[in-house]
């Protein structure tokens, strides 16, 4: 059957990325064939495109890593899906289309009451907000949680997440416009990023331990959050917003400038401030099926709301939606809407 799809032959600006339209083979094996009704956007997106992501293919490749749809054909192996059967689900990029096929292992029943919106603005950021704080960071009860881009969608999952477990959130946004939002998804504090952020933060916790930080920015924002750890304290590392280029090409000066003065951890001074630093790139779990569904059953143990869906694109419009995510103006998840 013949698609559409958004293809990048060649990384390093959003122009390269061309909408192109091509044949797509019946479903073999345990795939199954989706016709997509809406895609999540994620900030992986965005470095995948520029090839600054350590897991962009080298190779020709439709960007995206999430979606929702319909099952419009099953292959011979299938055994939990049928044709017709409403789903969203995950995948090693190739989610920019109209069609794809996957396994039936990276797929998940779309719930009854949610719509191919919600289906493909979860997955993503809720497993890495759910990854970082409950496998890696070990939340527990009363535990001061700051979590950097709070207003984005792994910092409004996070919150979520840091609610069920009984723990105190504290937000940090670049816009105080977006402490209503942060209210709204269970944060007892916030402050907004600025020159002072390390004093401001120390007023907010009052001699109480910070316990845990969720960190996606890099530069400053990890050295001083670092600083502020207390003992036994966990800082957890899953991006770097800092890199994110903000025009539409790359701006190799700044990207090198930044990698240069990026901070840097002594493992000896790790060990006399008895703190750890924890790093994870969730599209690795791909590789480890078994794994993610066990993470993400977990994940669904929790009963969290639905996401935050703060803008929606159509399809012909995948390349104002990519601008729109690199202005980190955003508020929860960008949702494309497939015709």
């Amino acid at each position: 059957m013949q698609r559409e799809a958004y293809r990048i032959e060649k990384t390093g600006s959003i122009r390269n990325l061309q909408r192109k339209k091509e044949l797509l083979p019946p479903p073999e094996g345990d795939e199954v064939t989706i016709e997509v009704k809406a895609i999540g956007l994620n900030f992986a997106d965005v470095f995948s495109v520029y090839g600054l992501y350590s897991a962009t293919p080298k190779e020709s490749f439709v960007p995206g890593l999430e979606f929702s749809g319909k099952i419009i054909k099953i292959g011979p192996n299938v055994k939990d899906f049928e044709v017709g059967d409403l789903v969203f689900g995950v995948t090693r990029f190739g989610a920019y289309t109209t069609h794809l096929n996957i396994s039936e292992k990276t797929i998940f029943a779309l719930p009854k009451d949610w719509s191919m919106q919600d289906g493909a603005s979860f997955a993503v950021q809720a497993l890495t907000a759910y990854y970082a704080l409950v496998p890696l960071a070990q939340v527990k009860e009363r535990d001061h949680v700051l979590v950097h881009s709070a207003a984005g969608g792994v910092g409004i999952m996070a919150g979520h997440i840091i609610q069920k477990k009984k723990a105190i959130a504290i937000g940090l946004v670049g816009d105080s416009r977006k402490f209503s939002i942060l209210k709204e998804v269970g944060y007892e504090k916030f402050l907004v990023r600025s020159p002072h952020f390390k004093d401001e933060m120390k007023k907010i916790l009052d001699g109480a331990p910070l316990k845990i930080v969720l960190e996606c920015l890099g530069g400053r924002y990890f050295q001083d959050s670092y600083d502020l750890l207390a003992p036994m304290g966990r800082l957890v590392t899953y991006g770097s917003a800092n890199f994110t280029p903000s025009k539409s090409f790359i701006n190799w000066f700044s990207i090198v400038s930044s990698y240069l003065t990026r901070p840097k951890i002594d493992p000896l001074s790790m060990i006399s401030d008895n703190k750890s630093v924890m790093g994870f790139n969730l599209i690795w779990l791909w590789n480890e099926i078994d794994d993610l569904r066990k993470h993400f059953s977990d994940l669904m143990m929790h009963s969290l709301p639905k996401q935050t869906i703060g803008h929606e694109f159509t399809f012909d419009s995948l390349h104002d939606a990519l601008r729109t995510m690199q202005s980190g103006q955003t508020i929860g998840k960008i949702i494309i809407n497939v015709p």
